[in-house]
């Protein structure tokens, strides 16, 4: 019986060495390497978001006023172009952005809206674009300072 075993044992054994003699780059068509290299190599090329200005001062407003600001962009990469999403800081804070793909070499603008109602005083928000680009997060930041409501004595 211990003999049988052994024998079955051994002859896996020289089974896996035999059977592991085959070199496996020896079956790697040079055609799919060149294929994946290209793939590859395109892979690494993102978009690039570039904006004409990341900041912008609204200056002196009244509180209650809803201003605005479109921020420009230019697809400055070789790929299209995916915004996500854009958040501002808060509530008071709503950008509108394009939902299609921006194109390599094309522009687009991203409107951002600033509810100063209930926001007295200095004001600095910002928004929070999410995107395809490297970084995957680009930031614009607004600011404005806002002349409170003159408030009624009782």
């Amino acid at each position: 019986m211990k003999t049988g075993i052994l024998i079955t044992v051994a002859g896996a054994f020289l089974m896996t060495i035999v059977s592991c003699k085959n070199d496996a780059t020896q079956k790697i068509k040079t055609e799919n390497v060149e294929i994946a290299a290209k793939r590859d190599a395109k892979s690494t090329e993102l978009p690039i978001m570039t904006f004409s200005i990341t900041d912008h001062d609204f200056g002196v407003i009244n509180e209650g006023d809803i201003v605005e600001h479109s921020f420009t962009f230019t697809n400055t990469g070789k790929t299209p172009l995916l915004i996500v999403s854009a958040k501002g800081s808060c509530g008071c804070t709503v950008p509108e952005w394009p939902k299609e793909p921006i194109a390599p070499g094309a522009s687009g603008t991203l409107l951002v809206s600033f509810n100063s109602n209930g926001k007295p005083n200095m004001q600095n928000k910002q928004v929070t674009i999410t995107t395809n680009t490297k970084k995957g997060k680009e930031i614009l930041k607004i600011k404005a300072m806002v002349t409170p409501k003159n408030k009624v004595k009782a």
